[in-house]
Order: C-alpha cells, then structure tokens, then sequence
C-alpha cells in the first residue's frame, strides 16, 4: 500500500552485515567469510557456489553449535590477502579483475575451472598480497 504520511524508513550504512554461522563451524577474525547455499556463514573455502560476504570482525566459535546458534559481524570495503602462487598469482595486471577464494586468507587469478567462488574485485596487488574490495 503506498504512504499516506511520513514513514520512518530503518537505515544500514551498506559497511557491515550480520549472518548465522554454518553448523560445527569456526571464524576467525580477519577471515574472508562467505556464505552458504543455506545462507549462513563459513570461512572462505575453494568450492562453488558461495557468496563473498567480508571479513570477520569478530570470531565466532560455533564448533559443537547447529546453524544459527551464533552469529557473526562481517565488514565490506578493501582489504589485503595472501596471494596465490604459480599460475594463479596475481600480478598488477589483474586489478579490475575478480579475485576467487583459495581458503579464508587466500585468493586467486582463476576460478580454478570452475571450482573457486568470486570473492571481490581486485583493487591492488603489492610485496604483501592483494587488495580485494567487497562491496
């Protein structure tokens, strides 16, 4: 129905976002976090199908626990990871390009044939690793 007066309308800043944790599942701060098909949150892994959701601003120690007992706080913006290696290093030439998750502090060049989920864009690489944004 549309607005016949004024409506508070609630507000997010876009910057953080709070999800349930996967079942039997640890996060550590500064973790890459996804999400599952089911939606909840779970360290970045190579597997398909997940969806970046940030980095983990807090732990959330849900060994033992059934989905959605915890939850945890992630943050968007850009953030520094460990570069792959080999073939799948990424160099300067990649910025602008799609970063794809190797594990919760890892990314890489390829989807790796389509075993690697899309963690970011790739915003800069140096000596230390690669900036990802998560917007």
């Amino acid at each position: 129905m549309a607005l016949t007066t004024d409506r508070h309308t609630t507000r997010r800043d876009g910057a953080e976002n709070v999800d349930p944790v996967a079942a039997d599942t640890t996060i550590y701060v500064g973790a890459l976090v996804v999400l599952d098909a089911s939606g909840n949150a779970e360290p970045g892994s190579a597997a398909t199908g997940l969806v970046a959701r940030g980095v983990a601003a807090e732990p959330a120690d849900n060994a033992g626990g059934q989905a959605g007992d915890l939850s945890v706080r992630t943050r968007k913006g850009v953030f520094r990871f460990g570069n792959s290696a080999g073939g799948d290093e990424i160099t300067r030439a990649e910025i602008g390009d799609t970063a794809y998750i190797v594990d919760d502090e890892t990314v890489a060049k390829t989807d790796d044939t389509g075993s690697r989920s899309a963690a970011g864009t790739i915003e800069d690489v140096d000596d230390i690793g690669v900036w990802v944004r998560f917007d």
